[in-house]
């Protein structure tokens, strides 16, 4: 499955998230890291819910990155 995950900078380090898995969350110090560590939290958390008999979310979130002009002035 591919999940949808969000990356923010901090002024430590990244943090990431996935939208479409509420909870599931890591830390990184660089961007690649945060990607690693993300990506284990994804497996694990399916994991976790698989073995509570709980539905696992199928992937619904996309992204997109969109370029805005500065208001004059």
């Amino acid at each position: 499955m591919r999940y949808t995950i969000v990356i923010e900078k901090s002024p430590r380090n990244y943090a990431a998230y996935v939208p479409d898995l509420p909870g599931c969350v890591a830390t990184g110090a660089s961007e690649a890291e945060v990607i690693d560590e993300i990506r284990e939290a994804i497996q694990f958390h399916i994991e976790s819910l698989r073995e509570h008999d709980e539905a696992v979310p199928k992937p619904r979130c996309t992204a997109a990155v969109v370029d805005v002009l500065a208001a004059a002035g």
